[in-house]
C-alpha cells in the first residue's frame, strides 16, 4: 500500500458539516490500492467506551487518487475518529500519527483526527435558489437597445459590427428588461449583468461613480424597475462589484492627483512617493491599465466605502447578490467583512468570486459562496476542442475539481463555457454543432449552476476580448432563425435541472469505451449522460453510442440524443 498517497485533513474539504448533527469525511488512497476503507469514531470524551464503525464509499477516481466519503449522523457532535483501511492483505489504521499496523484507542486522545464541535456558524449553507439557478451574463452594451429616445450619440458603430475595444453599441437595461420573458422562456432563472456603473469605457470595468448607472445604460429608475420586473417573472439580478480598483476619474482618485499626500484620500490607493508622478508610473493598478488604479481595501475608509456599495444595492434595490471581479487580489480580511455585510442585508444573496484557479482558502464558508468555475471550462476546452483529454481523463478530472471544495459550495460553483474574458466556446470547437451541444449537456450535467454567456443559444461566433463582446443578432434569435435545435435542447436541460433536481442527486462521473458518462442518482430516479466525441461507435451497459454523438438517459429510456 502507498503510504504517501494517503490523505484526509480536519476542517477543510476532507472533512466539514452539512448540518448541526452530520459531517462529511473524505479519505484520499492511490487509485486502486485498497479495497475497503471505513472510519472508526465516537465521542472525544468517551474514549474507547461507545466505537462506532462506517463503511465509506469510494466516490470519485482521479488521475492518480480514489476518494472515498461518508456521511456520519452524529448523536455528539464532538468527534474524534480514525480511519481502519484494508489492502487486500492487511489492516492498517491512518491516524494523525500516519499509517500504522495497530492502534492504542485508550491513549487516542493524543493522535486521533478530531472534528472538536459542530457549531451552527461553522456550517456552509447552500443559497436555497442556486440549486435551481441557471444563470444568463449579459455585456449590457451588446445585448439590446430598449431605449429608442435616448441620446444616441455616443454609439460609435451599427449594430452588429465586430467589436473593437472602444467600440460603443448602444445596449441599456431598459433592453434587458424587454428581454426577460425571452430569457425566461429559454429556460433562464437568473441573470449575471457585467458592470452597470458610471463609467467612460464600454465595458465599465473602470468605475467613476459606484452610486450612479451609467447614463450610457439609463438611470438608476431603470436598474430598480429590472429588477422589480425580474423578480415578478422568477429572474434574480447578480451585479458586477468591481472593488479591486476604479476609474482614475473617481473623485477620490482626482482629489490624490490635486493634492498628494496632503489629499485625505491618499492612503486608498497604493502610491510609492508623496505624489503621483506625471508618467503615471508609480501606483498599484489593475494589470498594466493606469486608469485603472488599485483601490487599497486594507485601508478602513476605502473598507467601509465599497461595503456600503454591497449593501446599498441590496437595500435599496433589492439585487441578489454580487459576481467579485478580481476577487483574488482583495484579502481575506476584506470578504470576511463584506460577506457579513451582505449576508446580514440579504441572507440569500449570492458571492461569486472571480478566480481562475483553486480558491479553496475564499470558500470556507465566511468570504465567497462559490467562484466563476474555469477550471470547469478549460476541462470542456481540453475534451471537446483540442481534444487533449480522452473521455476517461476528462471524468478523472471533473472528479478531482469536485474534490476541491465541500458539497455545499460544489453545488454554488458557477459553471460556465466561455464569458466576456474568454474567447466564444462555438469557435473553440470548430463551429462544431455537436461539440457544442455536448458542452451543453455536460454544463448542465455537472455540480453547480450553469451560466450561459448572452448569445450562446444562436451559436454567436468570437475570438478573445473583445470579439467574444460582439453584439446579440435578435434576427437569428426568432423562431425561424436556424436555431431551433439549440433552444430545445437548452430548455430540455433547464427542465430537467430543476424539475429531476439535479442538485440533489449523487454523482459518477466516469469514461468507459471512449465515452464519457456522467449519473445523477436519487432514491427515485437515474438519469445518465454519454457523450461520445470519436468517430467510432461505442458500446456502453448494452447502449451503443453512436460517432460524435451524446444521449441523455432518464430510468434508461432516452430523453435527449442527437
Amino acid at each position: 500500500m502507498n503510504r504517501c498517497a494517503i490523505q484526509h485533513i480536519v476542517d477543510s474539504s476532507y472533512c466539514f458539516p452539512v448540518s448541526s448533527n452530520e459531517i462529511v469525511l473524505r479519505l484520499r488512497t492511490e487509485k486502486n490500492d485498497i479495497v475497503r476503507a471505513q472510519v472508526i469514531y465516537e465521542s472525544k470524551y468517551v474514549i474507547g467506551e461507545s466505537q462506532k464503525c462506517a463503511d465509506m464509499k469510494k466516490t470519485y477516481t482521479g488521475e492518480l487518487f480514489d476518494f472515498y466519503e461518508v456521511k456520519l449522523t452524529l448523536e455528539d457532535t464532538r468527534l474524534a475518529y480514525v480511519f481502519y483501511i484494508n489492502d487486500g492483505e492487511k489492516n492498517y489504521y491512518f491516524s494523525e500519527d500516519g499509517v500504522t499496523e495497530n492502534y492504542d484507542f485508550t491513549l487516542g486522545y493524543y493522535n486521533f483526527f478530531q472534528y472538536p464541535y459542530i457549531n451552527d456558524a461553522d456550517i456552509i449553507e447552500c443559497v436555497p435558489w442556486m440549486k435551481e439557478a441557471v444563470f444568463y451574463q449579459i455585456f449590457v452594451d451588446r445585448f439590446n437597445i430598449g431605449d429608442e429616445e435616448k441620446d444616441k450619440s455616443y454609439i460609435t458603430c451599427k449594430w452588429g459590427d465586430i467589436p473593437t475595444p472602444k467600440t460603443f453599441a448602444g445596449g441599456d437595461l431598459k433592453g434587458i428588461t424587454k428581454k426577460l420573458d425571452y430569457i425566461k422562456d429559454l429556460g433562464c432563472n437568473a441573470i449575471y449583468l457585467t458592470p452597470v456603473f458610471e463609467s467612460i469605457s464600454n465595458h465599465k470595468y473602470d468605475i467613476s461613480d459606484y452610486y450612479n448607472v451609467d447614463p450610457q445604460f439609463g438611470s438608476n429608475e431603470d436598474l430598480k424597475e429590472l429588477v422589480k420586473m425580474a423578480h415578478s417573472k422568477g429572474i434574480r439580478i447578480v451585479l458586477d462589484a468591481v472593488f479591486n480598483h476604479c476609474s482614475d476619474r473617481l473623485m477620490q482618485f482626482q482629489d490624490v492627483l490635486q493634492n498628494g499626500k496632503a489629499s485625505k484620500y491618499f492612503d486608498w490607493f497604493v502610491i510609492k512617493g508623496d505624489k503621483v508622478r506625471s508618467e503615471r508610473d508609480n501606483y498599484e493598478t489593475f494589470a498594466a491599465c493606469d486608469y485603472m488604479p488599485k483601490l487599497n481595501t486594507s485601508n478602513e475608509d476605502v473598507q467601509e466605502f465599497l461595503l456600503n456599495i454591497g449593501e446599498h444595492y441590496i437595500n435599496e434595490y433589492d439585487i441578489d447578490g454580487w459576481r467579485l471581479d478580481v476577487s483574488d487580489e482583495i484579502s481575506h480580511y476584506f470578504w470576511r467583512k463584506f460577506r457579513e455585510r451582505v449576508k446580514k442585508a440579504k441572507k440569500d444573496a449570492v458571492i461569486i468570486g472571480e478566480n481562475w484557479h483553486d480558491a479553496n482558502s475564499n470558500l470556507r464558508g465566511d468570504q465567497y459562496d462559490s467562484i466563476m468555475n474555469y477550471a470547469f471550462t478549460k476541462l470542456c476546452l481540453d475534451y471537446l476542442a483540442t481534444e487533449c483529454k480522452s473521455a476517461e481523463q476528462a471524468a478523472w478530472k471533473l472528479n478531482e475539481l469536485l474534490m476541491r471544495n465541500t458539497d455545499p459550495v460544489n453545488t454554488m460553483m458557477l459553471n460556465l463555457l466561455d464569458s466576456h474574458d474568454t474567447h466564444r466556446f462555438f469557435k473553440e470547437v470548430g463551429k462544431n454543432r455537436f461539440k457544442m451541444k455536448a458542452a451543453l449537456c455536460l454544463l448542465f450535467m455537472f455540480k453547480g449552476a450553469p451560466c450561459m454567456f448572452y448569445g450562446t443559444e444562436i451559436l454567436t461566433d468570437g475570438g478573445y476580448d473583445p470579439d467574444c463582446r460582439r453584439c446579440m443578432d435578435w434576427e437569428k434569435a426568432k423562431p425561424d432563425g436556424g436555431y431551433k435545435d439549440i433552444y430545445d435542447l437548452i430548455k430540455k436541460l433547464a427542465f430537467l435541472r430543476k424539475e429531476m433536481k439535479l442538485a440533489d442527486g449523487d454523482l459518477k462521473i466516469y469514461g468507459e469505451s471512449e465515452t464519457l458518462i456522467l449519473v445523477n442518482t436519487t432514491e427515485s430516479r437515474v438519469i445518465k449522460l454519454m457523450i461520445n466525441n470519436t468517430p467510432d461507435k461505442q458500446i456502453v451497459d448494452n447502449v451503443e453510442v453512436k460517432p460524435y454523438s451524446f444521449n441523455i438517459s432518464l430510468n434508461g429510456g432516452i430523453i435527449v440524443h442527437e
